[in-house]
């Protein structure tokens, strides 16, 4: 669970002047991408009935994806990039029409990067449940009005369900490689579980082979951050105007998450207890300045998300855990026959490296053997954005193999 947005891969750095004014105006009811907005980069693949594994159906759904490169005539060459919680699927390219930031992985898709658009055919998928143009809570229903409350609850292991639907629509029977990160390294994970037999390779970046009790609670007070603002109104809130969202419980609860990112270490060090202005936070109503850092980037993400697909989608991190109705988690691992790499970051407090050693010591053909690479970083859990040299050698490896 991270911040996977260009905004987000670089340090923490004080809020100035112009980056409030980036925030003035009332924010809409939700940031979901709509259908009529521009459509930028963005294609879309749809399907039929969708069973999911509670038992709930979609009569329908779509997937919004982009791709890069080109798909050789073998069909062998496609790397499938999976988004962390509150990703999309514009991994590179310019913000602009239909595409509220920038690329979040720029520095490691594109021609003569490390997973090289000049030789990889590389598919990013927006995920189910999410809100910038797959099916998701803020989609229109059957019956022309929102899902909202309404959407079905989702697992990992459905919205990979979901992806294979579309790799079967692109004829990619065998994926040259599964990447992903955070909840994306999830999704990774369970493509190589799951399927075998479609999957050469696989990279797992911080990401877990459980949630945990620990993050299980971290994500609780999350969701109830949205559930208890009252202009959330159980969900029913689509059709309120500018400002009359759930603004203030979106905000909330991605200011809390943002904690579990970024590490101490970094906050510390760039914040310090530096004040906002010129104006004393000790009793004069002026304010530190990590605390309008949160409140900036926590009001930002609530113009490009939605509140709805976020709990949906912090309710499928939840459901994750590999080694379910398998047996256990080294039984589940020990069906991979991907070679694999996995890589953690040793100040990662959300999904502790431990857990990426774990998945390592389960899995038989791994680049490093039983232990998962460990980058030092400052930066925490959103490391694997930010560390880009770093992590692009380690997957320019997993690649040549």
């Amino acid at each position: 669970m991270d911040w996977q947005t260009s905004e987000d891969t670089v340090p923490s750095a004080p809020v100035t002047e112009a980056d409030a004014r980036l925030l003035l105006g009332r924010p809409p009811a939700t940031g979901a991408w709509r259908d009529g907005d521009p459509v930028g980069d963005r294609h879309f693949a749809a399907f039929g009935s969708f069973r999911t594994e509670g038992g709930r159906e979609l009569p329908a759904y779509r997937l919004a994806y982009e791709t890069w490169g080109e798909l050789n005539s073998a069909r062998d060459n496609a790397v499938l990039v999976l988004h962390a919680l509150t990703g999309d699927s514009h991994v590179r390219g310019p913000a602009g029409a239909g595409h509220p930031t920038s690329g979040w992985w720029d520095d490691i898709v594109g021609p003569g990067a490390p997973i090289d658009t000049d030789r990889w055919f590389v598919i990013a998928p927006n995920m189910l449940g999410g809100c910038q143009g797959s099916t998701g809570p803020a989609s229109i229903g059957p019956d022309g009005y929102e899902w909202a409350s309404r959407f079905p609850y989702l697992t990992i292991r459905d919205q990979v369900a979901a992806q294979v639907r579309l790799a079967d629509a692109l004829g990619i029977d065998v994926w040259a490689a599964v990447v992903g990160g955070s909840m994306g390294g999830m999704h990774a994970l369970e493509w190589a579980v799951m399927l075998p037999d479609r999957v050469a390779r696989v990279g797992i970046l911080s990401s877990p082979p459980v949630n945990t009790a620990d993050q299980i609670a971290l994500n609780s007070v999350q969701q109830e951050a949205i559930r208890i603002d009252p202009r959330f109104q159980g969900g029913e809130y689509y059709d309120a105007g500018d400002g009359d969202g759930p603004n203030r419980g979106l905000a909330l609860a991605r200011r809390m998450a943002l904690l579990n990112y970024r590490s101490p270490t970094e906050l510390n060090q760039r914040f310090q207890r530096s004040w906002q202005s010129g104006v004393s936070p000790l009793g004069h109503d002026g304010r530190f300045a990590v605390e309008s850092y949160l409140d900036f980037h926590g009001n930002k993400f609530t113009r490009r998300f939605d509140a709805n697909s976020y709990i949906t989608l912090v309710e499928a991190m939840n459901s994750h855990d590999v080694g379910r109705d398998r047996g256990g988690v080294e039984d589940a691992l020990a069906l991979v026959t991907a070679t694999t790499l996995v890589l953690g970051i040793d100040s990662d407090r959300l999904f502790p490296i431990d857990g990426q050693h774990r998945i390592a010591r389960g899995i038989r053909h791994t680049l490093d053997g039983d232990r998962a690479v460990v980058l030092s970083s400052d930066f925490g859990h959103d490391g694997f954005l930010i560390e880009t040299h770093a992590v692009g050698a380690h997957l320019r490896r997993l690649l040549e193999s």
